[in-house]
C-alpha cells in the first residue's frame, strides 16, 4: 500500500509559480503511473497531468499544458508538479494520485491519493 503526501502549496500572485513535491512511502514507486488533481471549491475533481512509471510518457489537461509539468524522481520516490504563469482559476487543492497501469485522466482509476494541498492564485 502506498502513502501519498503532498506539499508545496501556498499563496501567490498571478504570475507566479510554484512546485508541488508529493512523496511517496510503503510501496515500490516506480511501480506506480503518477497523477495530479485538483478540486476547486464547488467544483469536481478534474484531471491536471499524468506521468508513466518510467517518466517517458506524460499526459496534461488543456487547462494547464504549457504551463504545468510534471515529472518524477524514482530514487526519491516523488513526483512534481511545476506550475508557472498561475492564474486565478488554478486555485484549489491539488492532490496526487498513484495507480499501476495508466490511469492518464480517470481518476476512478488511481487507488491510491495523498490528502491535498491548497493553492491560492489571487489576481
Amino acid at each position: 500500500q502506498v502513502q501519498l503526501v503532498e506539499s508545496g502549496g501556498g499563496l501567490v500572485q498571478a504570475g507566479d509559480s510554484l512546485r508541488l513535491p508529493c512523496a511517496a512511502s510503503g510501496g515500490t514507486f516506480s511501480n506506480y503511473d503518477m497523477g495530479w488533481f485538483r478540486q476547486a471549491p464547488g467544483k469536481e475533481r478534474e484531471f491536471g497531468a499524468a506521468i508513466n512509471w518510467s517518466g517517458g510518457s506524460t499526459s496534461y489537461a488543456d487547462s494547464v499544458k504549457g504551463r504545468f509539468t510534471i515529472s518524477r524522481d524514482n530514487a526519491k520516490n516523488t513526483v512534481y508538479l511545476q506550475m508557472n504563469s498561475l492564474k486565478p482559476e488554478d486555485t484549489a487543492v491539488y492532490y496526487c494520485a498513484a495507480t499501476i497501469g495508466w490511469g492518464g485522466s480517470t481518476a476512478a482509476l488511481y487507488r491510491y491519493w495523498g490528502q491535498g494541498t491548497q493553492v491560492t492564485v489571487s489576481s
